[in-house]
């Protein structure tokens, strides 16, 4: 499999149309690879929150129609990181999209965790309920999104229901980095799985990105990892590593507690 990571670069002095027409070009560039993901938020800027109410869309608003046009002519399924989507009740999410090489949208994530603290996304936003997996011809995809990387219930969920591949698109601080890495390295061995974590790089309101976006492997091992500023990070791996993997080292099959409710 061949995946390729955009970390894109969110400034202040790019509209949100030009940047959406750029990702789309982006996309259209990885001609060749099997799977491309963009980060959180993208179009706004993580942290940008007070952008998040004028910036929303529903969910097949002009991101839909732009990604589900650039993965059908590149012939690549896309997961298109994020977008501040207005639902039907009104209320604003942090909404994942993925397609199909077709362009057919064949999974929506809203984002579980919201972060901010009691301000910001946690309270701006409402939140998701459901993890969500996607199956590809070979393999299946966990899809989570940047503050869900520090709960690793959710991941083990995604593990139960099959995922291979974790995929996280984020806007993840600077000044976090080292944790951005320990964690994704941490979710990758626990589960014994690939992590595909995506972020972005630039400034969003102020909060300078941290970029590194990184593809690590079921033993933990960094398999490629960008830099600061924005690039294209491609990977080429097995998925039949996974396998593979649990069944030299069968951790999985130890485990004991979230198996069953409690009793009593």
């Amino acid at each position: 499999m061949r995946a390729s990571l955009i970390q894109i670069a969110v400034n202040e002095d790019e509209t949100v149309e030009a940047r959406r027409v750029r990702a789309a070009a982006l996309v259209r560039e990885q001609a060749g690879a099997d799977l491309v993901v963009l980060p959180e938020l993208w179009t706004t800027g993580a942290f940008a929150f007070e952008e998040f109410d004028a910036a929303a869309e529903p969910l097949r608003g002009p991101t839909y129609e732009a990604m589900a046009k650039a993965a059908s002519d590149t012939g690549v399924w896309l997961h298109a990181g994020s977008v501040p989507e207005r639902g039907p009740d009104g209320r604003l999410y942090n909404t994942s999209l993925v397609f199909s090489p077709a362009g057919d949208l064949t999974a929506s994530y809203r984002k579980i965790h919201r972060f901010g603290f009691d301000k910001g996304e946690a309270v701006l936003m409402g939140a998701g309920r459901e993890p969500v997996t996607v199956r590809l011809p070979d393999t299946t995809l966990g899809v989570a999104t940047c503050y869900d990387l520090r709960f690793p219930e959710l991941f083990r969920s995604l593990v139960d229901a099959g995922a291979e591949i974790l995929v996280v698109p984020a806007g993840w601080p600077e000044r976090r980095r080292a944790h951005w890495t320990l964690l994704a390295q941490a979710r990758a061995v626990e589960n014994q799985a690939f992590v595909l974590a995506c972020g972005t790089a630039g400034t969003h309101a102020g909060v300078p990105q941290a970029g590194h976006s990184i593809v690590v492997d079921p033993w933990g091992e960094v398999l490629a990892q960008a830099g600061a500023d924005e690039e294209v990070l491609t990977v080429e791996f097995d998925p039949v590593k996974v396998a593979r993997t649990r069944e030299q080292f069968p951790a999985l099959k130890d485990r004991v507690l979230g198996l069953e409710p409690p009793r009593g």
